[in-house]
């Protein structure tokens, strides 16, 4: 009896003997490489007269996109106001009451309110919109009438909600 061992060998062998009479010699020329210009996809196109595509200068605004983008906007607001405040604490010597007495006596009461809107409004904006998607992941108000209607109704109690904190 055989043992592995000795039956790779004789399969080894066997495949393997006329290797060295299936091979011949290769000999390999140096050349340069071409200089190739590779071009870029937009110059391209241009050459071959393709317009760009257009992307966004076709479609028209519409109220969902423009909601979405805006409350990415409002979280990008909402970050850069949480990271003012954190630095605010640690670097500067007084606390907030101190700089909020000193910008009563500073500004007028429209240029506080406007102040204090630019400040609520995205807080007030992100958070109803946010109750909004969580209506949506409910499954309620899918449809397009749906969502633009509880758009509109999120503009307005946005809008309320704003004034309400801004007078404050």
């Amino acid at each position: 009896m055989l043992s592995v061992r000795a039956i790779g060998n004789q399969l080894f062998s066997k495949n393997f003997a006329n290797l060295r009479v299936m091979s011949h010699p290769i000999s390999l020329k140096i050349q340069k490489a071409k200089n190739e210009i590779i071009e870029d996809h937009d110059i391209h196109n241009m050459k071959l007269g393709r317009p760009l595509s257009p992307h966004l200068t076709i479609y028209s605004p519409q109220l969902t996109s423009m909601l979405s983008i805006s409350h990415r906007i409002t979280g990008m607001a909402l970050s850069g106001y949480m990271m003012a405040l954190g630095i605010g604490a640690v670097v500067l010597p007084n606390d907030i009451s101190y700089y909020a007495t000193m910008m009563d006596g500073q500004f007028s009461s429209v240029t506080l309110l406007a102040m204090k809107f630019v400040i609520a409004f995205p807080l007030c904006y992100h958070w109803t919109n946010g109750i909004r998607h969580l209506t949506w992941d409910t499954g309620k108000y899918l449809t397009n009438s749906g969502v633009n209607n509880t758009g509109y109704i999120m503009l307005g109690i946005s809008s309320l909600l704003t004034a309400v904190v801004a007078s404050l």
